[in-house]
């Protein structure tokens, strides 16, 4: 309720600001486990997406973003949850399962931090890890906008990655590295799908 509540809020207060378009909502599965994975450039990108997405997102946050108990109590009354970018977080893993085993959509970055253009070596093996272990399909969104007021914010959604399909036998640490790999140029291809409208 309270999700709800917010990003209706959210809607009025800035789609008068950033006109958001959505191309490919058809890939997008209205039920079952998901991991939403984006490109990332501005910390209004889980803001954007939140506002254009069908379903609740639990989005996996820099834990820099709790250290104020105010923010913190909001961010997890949004199902927000903190993640240690710098080592290997079991805590946010644990959490990120536990929101995919419940059959709900768990959004996060696959580099970790905000960049302007795509670099492969920024992948992080986690994504492919969670969406491996859990069995939940990744649905990569491209995010092209200059975030400045009155000017376009367009989702570009592509169609969901089963990885059990793009691997055969269980996956070595290299494995789950290259996997992110490629999920991430998926990502970043979608952008053709702007070109080409």
């Amino acid at each position: 309720m309270f999700y709800s509540v917010v990003r209706t809020i959210a809607k009025f207060i800035l789609i008068p600001f950033y006109r958001i378009k959505v191309y490919g909502r058809e890939n997008i599965p209205l039920d079952g486990r998901l991991v939403v994975c984006s490109n990332h450039a501005s910390n209004w990108d889980p803001i954007f997406i939140s506002i254009a997405f069908p379903r609740q997102i639990s989005w996996m946050g820099k834990k820099e973003l709790f250290k104020n108990d105010v923010i913190a109590y909001l961010l997890k009354k949004l199902t927000v949850f903190p993640v240690d970018r710098d080592g290997s977080d079991v805590g946010a893993i644990k959490n990120a399962l536990k929101v995919l085993k419940a059959e709900n959509t768990l959004g996060l970055f696959p580099e970790g931090t905000r960049v302007k253009s795509m670099d492969l070596n920024n992948a992080k093996s986690g994504v492919a890890l969670l969406g491996y272990k859990s069995k939940a399909p990744i649905l990569p969104i491209f995010i092209e906008s200059n975030y400045k007021m009155f000017n376009r914010v367009n989702l570009y959604i592509g169609k969901p990655v089963d990885l059990h399909e793009m691997i055969e036998g269980r996956p070595s640490p290299d494995d789950y590295l290259d996997l992110s790999k490629k999920i991430l140029y998926k990502i970043y291809d979608l952008k053709s799908m702007g070109e080409d409208s």
